[in-house]
Formats: C-alpha cells, structure tokens, sequence
C-alpha cells in the first residue's frame, strides 16, 4: 500500500489532492461544525427546548480544533518514523472512519458532549495528517517550486473550502427540510468520512514519500533529538517576531470568521441574515472560494516576483480591508442574496491575497532549517493558536455587543495587523542580513 517509485512525481498529480485534503477537516471542524450546531440550536428551540448559545458555539468548536495548535509537541516524532507519506495516508484512513462515526453519535440524546469529544479526536488525527502533508511539500519542492506553487496549494486547500462549507453544506440543507435536522447531517458526515478513505486509497499511490525519516533506536535518543527540534526553532533569528506577527496578522479575523457563519443563520430580529441553510451553501460554495483561489494565486506570482518582504504589507491590506463587507452586511441586513454574495466574493477574494503572505512567512522565515518539517509544523501551529485565542472568546463578544456593533469592531481590531507587517524583521533567504520595512524605507530615503 505504502510502496513507492524512484520516479518523480509531478506536483500537479498529487499537490491538489493533497491540500483539499488538508483544507477539508480543518473546515469541518472550525466552520462547518458551527453551522451544524447553530441548526441544531434553531431545532431544538422550535421544540421549545433551550437551544444552544453563540458563546459555547464559538467556544468548544473552537477548543476542538486546538490539536491544530498543539501538534509542535509531536511534530519532530514524525521526522523519526517511517516516512511522511505513511502518515498522510494512514491519518486520511482513520479520519473517514472518525466522520463515519461523528456521523451516528448526532442521533444520540447528549449529541453535543460526545461529537465535541469526537471532534477533538478527530482533529488530533488531522492535525498529524497537516505536519506530514506539509512535509511532503516543503521536503520534495524547491524554494523557488514553494513559490511558485504556493497560490495553488492555497487555491486546493480551498478546494477543501468549497466541498465542505459550500456542497456538503447545501446537501445538508436539501436533506434536513427532507429527513430532518438530525438525518440530513448525519449523510453529510458519512460522505465526509468517504471522500477522506478515498483520498488515502489515491494518495497510497500518488504520493512522493517526502523523504526519509532519521531512524533512533532508543527513548533517550528520541527525547534528545524532540529537544534538539525544539531548541533550534527557538534559536532561529528573529523568531519572536515572527510568532508575534503570525499571531497580531490575525487579530481581526480570529474573531470574524468565527461568528460569520452564525451571523447568516441567526434570525433578522436578532441582527442575523436568517438564510436558510442551502443558501448558505450556495453563498460558500461557489463565488467566494473561488475568489479566494483567484486571489491566492495572482498573490503568489506577485510575491514570487516582487520578495515577500516587499509585498507583505500590500498582502496585509488585502487581508484585512475587505473585513468592510461584513460590517456593511450587519448594518444593512439585506436580503438580497446577490448583495450578500457580491460581499463575500470581496472579502474572500482579500483574504486569499493575505493568505499567501502568512503561509509564505512560515515557509521563508520560520521554516529553514535542519528539521524544516517540524518546523514548518511549528509556525503552522502558531498561526492556529493566533486564530483560536481571537475565535474562543468572539462568542462572548457578539453576543454583548450585538452584530453590528460587533463587526464594526472587527473593522478597528485590524490595526495590530497593519503595524506588525510593516515592522516585523525580514531574514534575507541564504543570509542572516535582516532589515524592517521601516528600515528599509529610511534607508530608501
């Protein structure tokens, strides 16, 4: 199953697959659960039953994701065993028999407790799959294929994107008017789990086995190179300045993207958009994520040309200026779902643009290096954590605050991101020569 060729491999046979089936549990758990949660709330309340609030929505859908931001303290292991495509294969097998199951606890009366305590495992088993899927990229390509391929690999991670938010989620919406809340979801998250299997039965023979691992023999000698990985991240120049920027970039849209999803379910009295779901779908699925993919590759053939570190600061306007759109939407609350739409496609497109300058940092800045892999899984992780520390508590927020209120917030919160791009250090690949963009505009003058 695990067998590879000594021939190369073509990225373009394998890179697409490989990062929609990144992007798509990462969807299901962080976005997709809350539309699922929210509907279970408006079922529930039809019934005359306590629904379930925002605040815990955002909260433990939130907490569920944080292997994302935890997989540093297994990443190096990964550099030790077997090789990286073994685990990208293995970890898409076991998460489709995990969704499979997610699938038939949705019937169960504490549904909510027990497909949490799922989710969480489920991301465990993702988050190893992102460190190993990761690897295989950043191990085969050169720094100049990194660039290159960047728009895309971002473009197919969305890929992920449009399946799970914007047809599963439309397919959720068909069938819940047809067999109910409860069945309607439960078929989606079967066919999740089988669309995961499949791309691992794909992978077992596409992939490039992404190099090979450093063999260690004893416990004393895994402990030793698991500090070995650690110390040398935290020995990288800089590096506090990088971890500061991937967690400021997202200050703003930590706390947006969260309530976005319950904004445009939750009803028009209570400051929401009140679309049905299928809507929902049609509005994610379409459109907007293929701005997103649109976005991300014309910013990654402009970085590629232009040098991160002169195009950051125009990626980060990109990144946080379309934030508008949701606040006009709070404060207009149409109903037109071309107005909606037409809102979306602008800040999808955005935050594809800033999307490039993230993933690039990680790759330039916080990767390089000995144990590139790990690393790689490191910045990856702390821009999770920079997502989770902004999404936890955004529940608690909209729900003070109110909607409007709280995506004109959402608008003032970008600051941080602006100021850390234009004065976080720029380590020159292949040197240790550094500068800031303030620094390099005085000099300029």
């Amino acid at each position: 199953m695990f067998n590879s060729t000594s021939r190369k491999v073509s990225p373009a046979l394998w890179m697409p697959t490989l990062y929609t089936a990144e992007g798509l549990p990462f969807v299901i758990v962080n976005t997709v659960s809350v539309l699922m949660y929210k509907d279970f709330s408006l079922m529930l309340k039809s019934k005359g039953l306590p629904g379930i609030p925002d605040s815990q929505i955002a909260l433990f859908t939130t907490l569920a994701a944080w292997p994302w931001m935890l997989k540093p303290l297994w990443a190096p292991f990964l550099e030790m065993f077997k090789t990286k495509k073994y685990f990208v294969v293995i970890t898409e097998l076991l998460g489709g028999v995990g969704l499979g199951l997610l699938a038939l606890v949705l019937a169960l009366p504490d549904f909510f407790v027990v497909s949490l305590i799922l989710f969480s495992v489920i991301a465990f088993n993702f988050a190893t799959h992102d460190i190993a899927a990761d690897g295989v990229y950043v191990t085969t390509l050169s720094e100049k294929e990194q660039s290159q391929y960047v728009g895309w690999q971002g473009a197919f991670y969305n890929v992920g994107k449009v399946l799970s938010e914007g047809v599963f989620v439309m397919l959720a919406g068909y069938l819940e008017v047809r067999i109910g809340v409860k069945g309607g979801w439960m078929v989606v998250m079967m066919l999740f789990g089988a669309f995961m299997v499949l791309t691992s039965l794909y992978h077992a023979k596409m992939l490039p086995t992404g190099g090979a691992s450093t063999r260690v023999t004893t416990i004393r000698a895994t402990s030793e190179r698991f500090g070995n990985v650690v110390k040398d991240f935290f020995r990288k120049k800089y590096i506090w300045w990088g971890i500061i920027f991937l967690v400021l970039y997202q200050f703003a849209s930590g706390q947006g993207i969260k309530i976005f999803p319950l904004f445009l379910r939750a009803p028009r009295k209570r400051g929401g958009l009140g679309l049905p779901l299928e809507e929902i779908g049609v509005i994610y699925g379409f459109f907007p994520p293929m701005a997103f993919i649109l976005g991300s590759i014309l910013a990654g053939y402009y970085t590629a040309r232009r040098g991160l570190k002169k195009s950051l600061l125009i990626l980060c306007v990109f990144f946080n200026v379309p934030f508008a759109a949701y606040a006009f939407l709070a404060i207009t609350q149409p109903v037109n779902v071309l107005v909606i739409g037409i809102a979306c496609v602008v800040e999808y497109f955005g935050y594809g643009v800033g999307f490039v300058g993230m993933i690039l940092f990680i790759m330039q800045q916080i990767a390089p290096g000995k144990y590139k892999t790990a690393h790689y899984a490191f910045g990856g992780a702390v821009l999770v954590f920079g997502t989770n520390l902004f999404s936890m508590f955004s529940g608690y927020v909209s729900d003070f605050l109110g909607y409007k209120e709280f995506f004109i917030w959402v608008l003032i919160a970008t600051l941080p991101s602006f100021l850390i791009s234009w004065f976080v250090p720029f380590k020159e690949i292949g040197t240790e020569s550094t500068q800031t963009h303030g620094e390099i505009r005085t000099a300029e003058k």
